[in-house]
């Protein structure tokens, strides 16, 4: 796990799941002793196609005249799914369901830009 994951970590104990994808290359973590996670294989399908595409389509219709787009997050049964724009790509993050995950856009953009 590198540091940005770890201090995404240590922003709450409802993060479940942590992906970064810059410049390329995927890295996955998952925090130990959860229920309901999905499987890893199709995480990192996920992250390499369905999470950029959903940022690029809400980015180009946010552009139109919404003043941009950052972030998306999808409500899957098991848990949220907040996914943030970087500039060299993006960061994933499952938290607990019950948690808001618009609170933590900014300290995600934090530790990605200051790691």
């Amino acid at each position: 796990m590198s540091d940005i994951s770890s201090h995404i970590y240590a922003l709450t104990s409802d993060i479940r799941y942590v992906a970064l994808y810059r410049n390329g290359a995927l890295e996955t973590s998952q925090r130990s002793g959860i229920t309901g996670a999905s499987d890893e294989s199709s995480d990192k399908y996920e992250e390499l196609l369905v999470n950029p595409i959903l940022l690029k389509i809400a980015q180009q219709r946010g552009n139109i005249d919404c003043g941009g787009a950052t972030f998306v997050i999808v409500g899957y049964g098991n848990f949220l799914q907040l996914v943030v724009a970087l500039p060299d790509g993006h960061v994933s993050v499952c938290f607990e369901k019950g948690t808001n995950p618009i609170k933590y856009v900014d300290a995600l953009l934090k530790v990605c830009t200051n790691n």
